[in-house]
């Protein structure tokens, strides 16, 4: 549709004075001017100066980079769960393997025991044996089996005792007599060194004859006292509380009175049943 036009004429005074004068060539000054209503125009052109607001991402950006984040968290997360299990599995098989190396170790330990103390048992073994100059092999070891002591003996822990029970006083012998009655067997008069042997000693004698007449020990009085027979000091002394110690030269055992104090001093001359001790061939397991 064509854009209607209007012209108008406007008239310009000077203080009062009409420039409109038809001597002078009448100046006219046309203007467009739209009428009152505006002209509809079906395609609008938009402003080019209204551009948006370059300060605020798309709405579409943010929901991209949001998106793009969680990715990256969620593999984050997943990285660090596989080096987590990962971790955890090797620290259980560590601690698989210790627990592996401590039981080889104790059974190593074990082991090495048991054949330190095979080894010494053989060294024990191998001593008594060394002590005859002819080792009697068919008293000692029957049928090729040995045994700790000979016929006869009690045991007692690595230790091998003798204890003369004979009724008639025609076997019985004086101190020396017994002494050397022990060591054809490769064995001395008993040493007590402990509370243990004492007790044990107690329980295999028996009261005999009279009051005055016990079993043999290997205790004696010598220059400096009372001494047993491989030289050492009497530690654990159990004598009678009556003095007996002062007696005599010898000591006696006697099976009637307190386990814990019955020794008593004798007579060396005097005869009496006697206690033999010697090493078992065979040392007991500790």
């Amino acid at each position: 549709m064509d854009e209607e036009l209007n012209y108008a004429v406007v008239d310009f005074r000077t203080n009062g004075v009409c420039l409109h004068d038809k001597s002078k060539v009448q100046e006219t000054i046309y203007d467009n001017v739209k009428t009152g209503e505006e002209v509809w125009d079906p395609n609008p052109v938009k402003p080019e100066n209204k551009k948006e607001d370059s300060s605020r991402p798309p709405l579409h950006w943010v929901v991209v980079s949001l998106g793009v984040m969680c990715i990256l968290l969620v593999s984050v997360v997943i990285i660090l769960s596989i080096r987590l299990n990962t971790a955890m599995s090797e620290q259980d098989s560590l601690t698989a393997q210790n627990l592996q190396l401590r039981e080889e170790k104790v059974e190593f330990e074990r082991r090495t025991g048991e054949l330190t103390r095979g080894k010494d048992r053989l060294n024990w073994t191998l001593g008594v044996i060394l002590e005859y100059d002819n080792f009697p092999v068919e008293t000692r070891c029957p049928k090729k089996v040995c045994k700790p002591c000979l016929d006869g003996w009690v045991q007692f822990q690595s230790r091998c005792y003798h204890f003369i029970e004979s009724p008639y006083s025609s076997y019985w012998e004086t101190w020396t007599g017994s002494q050397d009655k022990c060591r054809r067997d490769k064995a001395n008069l008993v040493v007590i060194e402990s509370q243990e042997e004492q007790e044990f000693i107690n329980n295999h004698t028996n009261y005999y004859n009279d009051e005055k007449h016990g079993y043999w020990i290997g205790l004696k009085k010598g220059l400096s006292g009372w001494m047993w027979v491989d030289g050492s000091n009497v530690t654990l002394p159990y004598w009678r509380k009556d003095g007996s110690s002062n007696k005599g030269s010898c000591a006696l055992t006697f099976s009637h009175l307190d386990p814990l104090a019955n020794w008593a001093g004798a007579s060396c001359k005097m005869k009496n049943r006697w206690i033999c001790e010697g090493k078992a061939l065979i040392q007991e397991p500790i």
